[in-house]
């Protein structure tokens, strides 16, 4: 499924949870229960739960089935850090990212408090970029969480966007992602406030990349901000020599 938040940033989406609930604004229209409610209703048995949090054992394995390296957003249909997710859970997602290293991948949450009370636990690499989501200056303490963890690439999405982020601190920050809300009554982004985000980008040395604009008509609008195209995606990293790891961290 690429009907995702990071859908132009990544080739392929992994999801081995399902489901979650509303904590921030930008949860508001959340594309990926509007996807999860229509799965249920046509009898995807994947979506049985409809939009609860669901973990999925069978899903865990996929990343070593794709053979070829692929930038892989992780639950574009779930948070991997929602309170429901046992530790034991995400560290298993976290081993089979560690483990499928031919692929590149982006784990994104709005939960930071708990991505660094687990921090400690998780088996980071460079192939595994972890952002947070900060839709308004309300919840700019979310970067730092996330700066504050062991992740070797880190990013912010502040999508969608729906309000002024002024005086950002993104020191340890590797990359930014800007984007408005999409779909059904999508609320406007100001451009105003992309432009300061980039500038401010500019300014302390960080990767920025504007994403779609708001509404149905996103591909026609495009990514150009001032007659300019801002995007710069997270490489996929070269296949390792020899075989897959034939065994994860833990016993799956």
């Amino acid at each position: 499924m690429r009907n995702n938040a990071n859908s132009g940033c990544t080739t392929e989406t992994w999801n081995p949870i399902t489901g979650c609930t509303k904590v921030s604004p930008g949860c508001k229209h959340c594309y990926a229960e509007r996807i999860a409610l229509r799965l249920q209703a046509i009898g995807q048995p994947k979506y049985a739960n409809g939009f609860r949090v669901t973990l999925h054992q069978d899903a865990l394995q996929r990343p070593h089935k794709w053979k070829r390296p692929r930038r892989v957003f992780v639950n574009s249909m779930s948070d991997l850090f929602h309170d429901d997710v046992p530790d034991e859970f995400i560290l298993r997602v976290f081993n089979v990212m560690h483990a499928a290293r031919q692929h590149a991948y982006m784990a994104l949450t709005k939960r930071a408090e708990r991505l660094s009370r687990i921090d400690a636990i998780l088996p980071w690499a460079s192939h595994i970029s972890m952002g947070v989501t900060v839709e308004n200056a309300e919840y700019a303490w979310r970067i730092g969480h996330l700066r504050q963890t062991g992740a070797r690439v880190k990013f912010l999405s502040l999508e969608p966007l729906l309000g002024p982020l002024p005086d950002l601190d993104l020191a340890g920050i590797d990359r930014v992602f800007v984007g408005p809300e999409s779909g059904p009554n999508a609320r406007p982004m100001d451009p105003r406030w992309v432009t300061d985000i980039r500038d401010q980008c500019d300014e302390q040395g960080v990767s920025f990349t504007h994403k779609q604009r708001r509404g149905r008509r996103r591909k026609r609008a495009g990514r150009a901000l001032e007659g300019i195209r801002h995007r710069d995606l997270p490489p996929v990293p070269p296949r390792p020599a020899g075989s897959l790891p034939e065994q994860l961290l833990i016993r799956m």
